[in-house]
């Protein structure tokens, strides 16, 4: 072989080395959180975000849910620059808090807070003043309990927003009268049944127009099917499909994963108050109907992380659902894990990605936004970690 020749085809591979080893270290977003987040504060023990406009600028703030500690509202500049606004807006008060819900609960035009607690049993509901301050109203909620779950949904259609709540007992149902106060109505709604509830959500599970209700337990999940007018039905055994092992199920979300027009489902699983459960994730196929089976084996990569947050999201920008976790393997909730990134292929098998965020981005991951906070339409992420840092990433145009 000429010199010449081999010379260009040493440089060619070299080339070629040196752009695979550039796109592994090129990842899709950038670490913003020393520049624009009051960091300092947000080393807490965050359980939950909920992002919304709370002062009505046009710009997406952020509301922490605080383990044991006053919880704590982000003020956006416009630019996704956050100051920490908590002691002027929002009610300091320690509570056990755990899952947020955000909506116009006396429909006054603004935004109104659910904020759902464990340990203390006191689930807080704060009414904006309408300038993006808030005002204790806890005294309208009719219902206490060791809760965990939060969702909002207008159960019998009236044009007020309900609450459901995920506890650990009785879940509840609570009908708003229009004005932010609620009823009880569980066992109408719901019926009777004894769960430890970790995460609710809601989806057109059997594409009738409506929004049934997924329940992620750390004993057997429920899939509750609406009759259309806000009651539903235990329809989980003739549903789901379940694993003849242990799970304990800590975060279920809902996507149409292969691109065929109906809700497939996420559940997050860990191993923390369940001995022996299995770690791994399942990922379940609907057939359209609303009847599912199990594709966790050939579709979703193999995983030993206690995931106690997982997303849908569309993490490349190619037009699919990705899925994003947020893990914790230390002994109890020490130690810093990674966060992981499965990409979809468009037909709804996921492989293991490590090139989408800094390496740096390791924590106790519990929750996970994906919002344009700095308005350059991209979306971005912000990761809520339980007793570790809290990170804000904004996304690249890669």
């Amino acid at each position: 072989m000429k010199k010449t020749t081999l010379f260009l085809l040493m440089l060619t591979v070299a080339q070629a080395s040196y752009s695979q080893d550039a796109t592994k270290t090129t990842p899709f977003y950038s670490d913003v959180t020393r520049t624009h987040l009051p960091y300092k504060d947000l080393q807490a023990l965050s359980m939950d975000a909920a992002i919304a406009d709370f002062d009505q600028d046009g710009d997406m703030d952020i509301l922490i849910a605080n383990e044991h500690r006053p919880n704590i509202l982000l003020i956006n500049d416009g630019k996704g620059k956050f100051t920490n606004e908590s002691a002027q807006r929002i009610p300091q008060i320690n509570h056990d808090s755990e899952d947020i819900g955000i909506a116009d609960f006396d429909l006054d035009g603004d935004l109104d807070i659910i904020v759902v607690s464990e340990d203390d049993k006191t689930n807080e509901l704060y009414l904006n003043n309408g300038d993006g301050t808030f005002s204790d109203a806890g005294d309208r909620i009719p219902v206490t309990g060791t809760s965990n779950s939060v969702v909002i949904y207008d159960l019998n259609q009236d044009g007020a927003p309900d609450i459901l709540i995920g506890n650990n007992g009785q879940n509840n149902a609570l009908i708003n009268n229009g004005k932010g106060h609620f009823k009880d109505e569980t066992k109408e709604r719901f019926g009777e049944f004894i769960d430890v509830t970790q995460d609710l959500t809601l989806g057109d599970i059997d594409n009738d127009g409506d929004q049934d209700l997924l329940i992620a337990n750390e004993d057997a999940n429920r899939l509750m099917i609406n009759d259309g007018k806000g009651f539903f039905k235990d329809e989980s055994k003739t549903r789901l499909t379940y694993r003849n092992t242990l799970e304990e199920t800590r975060e279920v979300d809902v996507a149409d994963i292969d691109g065929d027009g109906d809700l497939d489902i996420l559940y997050g699983n860990v191993q923390a108050f369940v001995e022996n459960a299995s770690r791994q994730n399942r990922l379940l196929l609907n057939d359209g109907k609303g009847f599912f089976s199990d594709i966790t084996n050939t579709h979703l990569p193999k995983d030993d992380n206690r995931c106690f947050g997982i997303s849908f999201l569309d993490i490349d920008n190619d037009g699919d659902v990705d899925i994003m976790t947020g893990n914790t393997n230390g002994a109890g909730f020490a130690g810093m894990t990674p966060f992981s990134v499965y990409l979809n292929n468009g037909n709804g098998k996921f492989t293991n990605s490590n090139e989408m965020l800094p390496e740096s981005i390791k924590g106790r991951g519990f929750d996970i936004d994906f919002v344009d906070f700095n308005g350059d339409g991209i979306k971005d992420l912000f990761l809520s970690n339980r007793g570790s840092q809290d990170f804000l990433l904004f996304g690249k145009n890669n």
